[in-house]
This record gives structure tokens, C-alpha cells and sequence, in this order.
């Protein structure tokens, strides 16, 4: 590009982060000015529907169906871009974090991570896209020794997940440069002390996700049999009303919506198993958890913050994502109680502005 080109070089394009859950759709769009992300549209399109199935209900859907229901949701939110990056689903994805034996010499720690990695992958490793990160040091007590050992976090996705999310991205008319799991998107939009431990609780439609971020690198993931769709089936039993209904009633009453019994009792199960895993945490590495942050589908619940604070003996706080964006000040109220199932699709747009 030449010194006149640069005169007269067009404002910065927008950018789309496309989250494909697994009973919806979400996207978000993003431009950058004066340094700052930019929200220009939002959506949110639910794939039960689309499946046979009622909204908030996790569906098992083709690619055809998928990028039916991406098309009529970027159309519905009025989407102007198609420079994207997409989310992988955590449940399609394998992360370890092992010890590994250190090596000085780069393309021998290479060799290394990369043969203890097929010990750690269930399928043949021509069947993944394998990569890998090596944790850096942080104990100051262990500056100056000589490196013995090295934390590596592996990540591995089956090339047929790859495959499923590049027909849909390219079918709904999309270009995606990258394809990033979903809880390092999370862990962009919602984390926002680096240097404390913090545990995320993603409350999706199917299950929930825990993991303990150090860092900025996950130390510790682990997936509980109880998501937001189990809530809403609580609520629809305990009333005797339709899921949709449901869905609704859990939004605009949540906890405090008279439903005893209802979504209290599965939401003391998600708590419960996270406890046992935040104090087996703690104990392990005899270090402590500074925070928890909620977010997911289920994470949208009324009063849940205020419940699941009477619940853990540390911070709890619902996900803001959208505050790492600008926006009119009269959009705040309802950006923040939408936020936390936007934390995916916020953090891809954040990683997407940083290409441009």
C-alpha cells in the first residue's frame, strides 16, 4: 500500500462472531473506532424449531438445517458483514492440561508435546487438528531454578466437527478465518482479572461447563450432566406449562417466580457438583479460587446471581460481556441481562476486531 493509499483507506471493516450452540444460534457484530469495539447488531435464533423441537430444547441438527436457521438469523439481525470467526462446541473438543518433561531445544519439546498428546486422544490422530500451549511459568518461588518439568495445555477437534462448521459457515454465505473453542471465547469476554484464579460456570442448554481459568489458560475443565434446558423441563412441570412458556417464565421470573421445587432443585445439583470441584481444586494446588462468573443460557435466570451467591462462600457474578463494548447508554439494562448467553459469540467478535 502506497503513502496515498493510506490516505484515503476505507474505515475499519465490521466483524461477526457466530456462537453455534446446541439448541441456538447467537451472532454478534462488532466494528472498531477510536480504539473501541463497536456494537452494531446482536441475535439470537433458537434451533429447536428448526428441529421439530421447542425453543431452549437441545437439538442434534444436519448442516443443511444449521445453516437454514444461521441464513434467517443473520437476515433477522440485519448482519452487514461476513468476515466472521466461529465457535466450536466444548463437547466436540478435547483439552488436557499435562506435565511434560522440559526441553531447551524447541523442536525437541515439539516432538515431545506431540507424541505424549496421541496418549491423551481417544481416535487416530490423523482424525484431529491437534494444537497445543505451553503454560508459562508463574510461581516466582521457581524463578531461577533449573526447569525441570513443563505445563502444556492440549487441544484436539475431530476434523468431522471441522468439517460440519466450515459447510455450514460457507453455506450461509459467511468467511470465517478462524474456528476457536468455545471456552476460550468465553474466557475473552467475561474474564477480566488475568492474574486471579477464577472458576467460569457455563450453564449451556444440554450441560454445564466448569473450568478455572489461571492466566488466561485453562487449569481445569469438567462438564456436569445439567444444563439450562433441564431448568426450563422444571419449571414446565412444577407449572404445568408448555417448555416455550417456560423458556419465557424463566427469563421474566426465574427464581423468584413461585415455582418451588422447580429450578432450585437443578440448580442445586450444578452448584453442588461445581463446589466439589472448586474445593478439589483448592486442595490440590493449594491455591484459592478468587471468583466464580455465570454465564450460558441458563446464566439469563432471574435472581440467579443473588441465589448462587448464598450458595458459594466467595464472589459470584454474572457475565457482562457486552461491557467490553460501546453502546447507546438506553440498551445497558437489557445487554446485561441477555449478556451471559452472548459471552461466545462476543469474545469471537473481540478476537476477530484484533485481525483487522
Amino acid at each position: 500500500m502506497s503513502f496515498l493509499d493510506s490516505l484515503f483507506t476505507k474505515k475499519e471493516k465490521s466483524v461477526l462472531g457466530v456462537d453455534i450452540g446446541s439448541s441456538s444460534l447467537k451472532v454478534v457484530q462488532l466494528r472498531k473506532a477510536g480504539g473501541q469495539a463497536i456494537l452494531e447488531t446482536y441475535g439470537e435464533l433458537a434451533l429447536g424449531p428448526y428441529g421439530g423441537g421447542e425453543v431452549g430444547q437441545a437439538m442434534n441438527l444436519s448442516a443443511e438445517q444449521i445453516t437454514e436457521t444461521l441464513k434467517d438469523l443473520l437476515r433477522e439481525a440485519k448482519v452487514t458483514t461476513t468476515s466472521c470467526g466461529v465457535s466450536i462446541p466444548f463437547a466436540r473438543s478435547l483439552l488436557s492440561l499435562v506435565e511434560l518433561p522440559y526441553r531447551k531445544n524447541r523442536q525437541e519439546q515439539k516432538t515431545v508435546i506431540e507424541l505424549e498428546a496421541r496418549k491423551y486422544i481417544p481416535v487416530p490422530m490423523t482424525e484431529v487438528q491437534l494444537d497445543w500451549f505451553v503454560v508459562p511459568r508463574t510461581d516466582p518461588s521457581e524463578k531461577g531454578l533449573e526447569q525441570k518439568n513443563v505445563e502444556v495445555l492440549i487441544v484436539a477437534v475431530h476434523n468431522d466437527e471441522l468439517a460440519l462448521l466450515q459447510q455450514v459457515t460457507k453455506g450461509a454465505g459467511l468467511s470465517a478465518s478462524f474456528f476457536e473453542i468455545e471456552i476460550f471465547s468465553t474466557i475473552r469476554a467475561v474474564v477480566d482479572d488475568p492474574v486471579k484464579s477464577v472458576m467460569v460456570l457455563d450453564i449451556g442448554a444440554a450441560s454445564t461447563k466448569a473450568y478455572v481459568v489461571e492466566h488466561g489458560v485453562v487449569a481445569l475443565s469438567h462438564s456436569i450432566s445439567a444444563g439450562s434446558q433441564d431448568i426450563t423441563r422444571a419449571i414446565a412441570v412444577s407449572t404445568g406449562i408448555s417448555l416455550t412458556r417456560a423458556e419465557a417464565l424463566k427469563k421474566e421470573e426465574g427464581l423468584g417466580g413461585g415455582t418451588p421445587g422447580g429450578p432450585e432443585l437443578v440448580f442445586s445439583r450444578i452448584f453442588s457438583e461445581a463446589r466439589r470441584v472448586l474445593t478439589q481444586y483448592e486442595t490440590s494446588h493449594k491455591k484459592s479460587i478468587a471468583a466464580i462468573v455465570l454465564t450460558g443460557g441458563g446464566g439469563v435466570t432471574k435472581d440467579l446471581g443473588t441465589y448462587a451467591k448464598n450458595i458459594f462462600s466467595i464472589d459470584v457474578r454474572v457475565a457482562d460481556p457486552f461491557a467490553k463494548t460501546e453502546a447507546p447508554a438506553f440498551m445497558r439494562p437489557v445487554l446485561e441481562e441477555i449478556g451471559p448467553e452472548f459471552a461466545v459469540a462476543v469474545g469471537l467478535a473481540l478476537r476477530k476486531l484484533d485481525e483487522a
